[in-house]
């Protein structure tokens, strides 16, 4: 059975973790209390890098467990909600679209009544010349 590296280290990691609190829980070795007493900062600074370290791990747990939870199954509702979305809109553009296409279509295309079809497309009326003339 072949491990990756970063799966192989943090199996060590926690295998020496798990020795260490078996070392304490048997007094194998104990680390004096007083230590903590003597050092105030040292010990409000390794209070709080190691809440910042909890959170952190806590999240990424969070992440992957829910990652592993909804991988089992299909879209969640609310994926399922931005996929009928992203489609309507979709078709939408498709409509506009057309409706662009009618607008900029002559009106003989159009089918608009009383317009003959022709090459321009133009109306049975025409507009007089600017100098008056038919």
């Amino acid at each position: 059975m072949n491990f990756p590296r970063w799966t192989a280290f943090w199996v060590s990691v926690i295998g020496v973790l798990v020795v260490v609190e078996f070392a304490e829980i048997t007094r194998l070795f104990t680390v004096p209390i007083s230590i903590a007493y003597l050092n105030p900062v040292g010990f409000l600074s390794s209070l709080v890098v190691v809440t910042i370290l909890a959170l952190v791990g806590a999240v990424f747990v969070g992440f992957y467990l829910s990652s592993q939870i909804y991988a089992a199954r299909g879209f969640t509702p609310f994926e399922q909600e931005m996929l009928r979305m992203r489609q309507d809109v979709l078709e939408l553009k498709e409509e506009l679209a057309r409706l662009r296409v009618e607008r900029t279509a002559p009106p003989a295309a159009r089918g608009v009544p009383g317009t003959p079809p022709g090459p321009t497309g133009s109306s049975a009326v025409t507009p007089p010349d600017e100098k008056g003339g038919p």
